[in-house]
């Protein structure tokens, strides 16, 4: 049975009408309520159990989860229940994300917790701060089911590192250090998860912050080689001729 989710719109920032800590279970062990205008991020620290809509879920530390407006919620406590949360209202059009209402965060927890614990900190003097933080844990929510982040550590960890590295020397034993790899380990995992291979992935890389900087700055030409890894500016210009379908100059030169 496919997990209970609803459709968040995370493309604009939400209005962050309240974020704190709430300590519950000490008056009564059992909560029923809704939030008719607002949705809910809950990072939790304690065992429970919460019906929401009708479906049951098993809480346990590092859990998170996301309710919509309007959804009745039930919590069974089992004593003095802490969470982190975050009241908000979904803004803007966009696309719409489906998030499972109940996750555990994993390896996500001390980055969700320390985003929302910062939020709590910043929010009485400083609002859009404390948005910025609760923005980018409903991303990170969000991301937790994804495929992106079901993304091999090793093929995430190389394509970090190339992302970082792009200015500099990039070769496969390199990239395979640096990701904590074999060379030929790190090849086929590239070809089975990214569908492509680490020298294609890194010009591809190069050819879209090329294409950027030209696009977007004044940098000189030869400066925009040189930050993407291929100082010679012939290479440059054949690279771009075949990967961007212009020279260099043709593609500045049609932004201005």
């Amino acid at each position: 049975m496919e997990p209970q989710s609803f459709a968040a719109r995370l493309s604009h920032p939400p209005a962050v009408v309240s974020v704190g800590a709430g300590v519950h279970g000490t008056a009564s062990r059992r909560d029923v309520f809704q939030l008719p205008d607002l949705w809910q991020l809950h990072l939790y620290r304690y065992r429970a159990e919460v019906i929401v809509d009708g479906v049951a879920h098993a809480i346990r530390p590092g859990c998170v989860s996301l309710i919509p407006p309007r959804v009745v919620v039930q919590y069974l406590y089992q004593g003095r229940s802490e969470h982190l949360y975050a009241h908000l209202r979904m803004a803007g059009p966009g696309p719409a994300t489906p998030v499972p209402v109940m996750q555990d965060a994993g390896a996500s927890t001390p980055v969700l917790s320390e985003l929302l614990q910062h939020a709590i900190a910043v929010s009485p003097h400083s609002p859009a701060a404390a948005t910025a933080d609760v923005w980018a844990a409903l991303w990170r929510v969000a991301q937790l089911g994804a495929p992106a982040s079901r993304t091999h550590p090793a093929v995430a960890a190389a394509m970090a590192y190339i992302e970082s590295h792009l200015a500099g020397p990039l070769t496969v034993p390199r990239v395979a250090a640096a990701a904590g790899v074999s060379h030929n380990h790190l090849t086929r995992l590239f070809r089975e998860r990214a569908g492509t291979t680490v020298v294609a992935y890194i010009r591809d890389r190069r050819l879209a912050r090329a294409h950027h900087l030209l696009r977007e700055s004044t940098l000189p030409i030869a400066a925009v080689a040189a930050a993407v890894g291929i100082a010679d500016l012939q290479a440059f210009n054949k690279a771009c001729r075949l990967g961007l379908g212009a020279a260099p100059r043709a593609i500045r030169v049609a932004m201005h």
